[in-house]
């Protein structure tokens, strides 16, 4: 049977004008193959294959029925309960494959960061303070900037933490530092938490 190239190939060649007998030199086919393929307006299929069955196959809905009742239950305990007579190593793998379907799920979410997705900000006041151009300890905030995938982390010292200060601050650390802005900037333990997104609205 041609392939889907094949008969795209052959009317776009006839399309341009080249004769039956060349395409058939060109695509490297029978002229009747040319022929058939110029004569059907729509590509060939292929029947797809039913998958065959396999000897998990046939004990997978009772395997399943004991892992409903009891998710943890060990593979060599389910393997005999529905008298297993085929790789051990395989029915395992099987047994690891949908496990996780019958396993309650873990509370705990799993956060998991992608690069140049977000950085998070959240400003320090050391305990003894910090030097002015004098020399006398004062209470300047620190805004530190970590970023959420790479852990890289940068911090600067502000003069104030009003909105300017701290937007000027921020846009220092990203082009100075981190060299790229992130799709969200998270900010946190400033009275509520925030999130400064790129095109979003939360």
């Amino acid at each position: 049977m041609i392939s889907m190239d094949d008969w795209a190939q052959i009317r776009i060649l006839r399309k341009d004008g080249m004769s039956i007998r060349k395409i058939a030199a060109t695509v490297g086919c029978a002229k009747k193959t040319v022929e058939r393929a110029l004569a059907s307006n729509t590509p060939p299929s292929y029947s797809k294959r039913a998958p065959q069955k396999t000897a998990f196959d046939e004990v997978e809905l009772d395997v399943r029925a004991l892992l409903d009742e009891v998710p943890d239950m060990k593979a060599t305990v389910i393997a005999q309960r529905v008298a297993w007579q085929g790789s051990m190593s395989w029915f395992r793998e099987n047994i690891r494959r949908i496990r996780p379907e019958y396993l309650p799920h873990d509370p705990v979410d799993t956060l998991d960061h992608k690069p140049g997705v977000q950085i998070q900000c959240d400003l320090m006041f050391p305990d003894d303070g910090i030097p002015d151009t004098h020399g006398h300890a004062g209470v300047f905030p620190v805004l530190v900037m970590v970023a959420s995938y790479s852990r890289f982390m940068a911090a600067c010292v502000l003069p104030t933490r009003t909105t300017g200060d701290l937007v000027s601050g921020m846009w220092l650390l990203l082009q100075q530092r981190f060299g790229v802005v992130p799709k969200q900037l998270l900010w946190d333990h400033e009275g509520v938490s925030s999130c400064l997104c790129v095109g979003c609205d939360c």
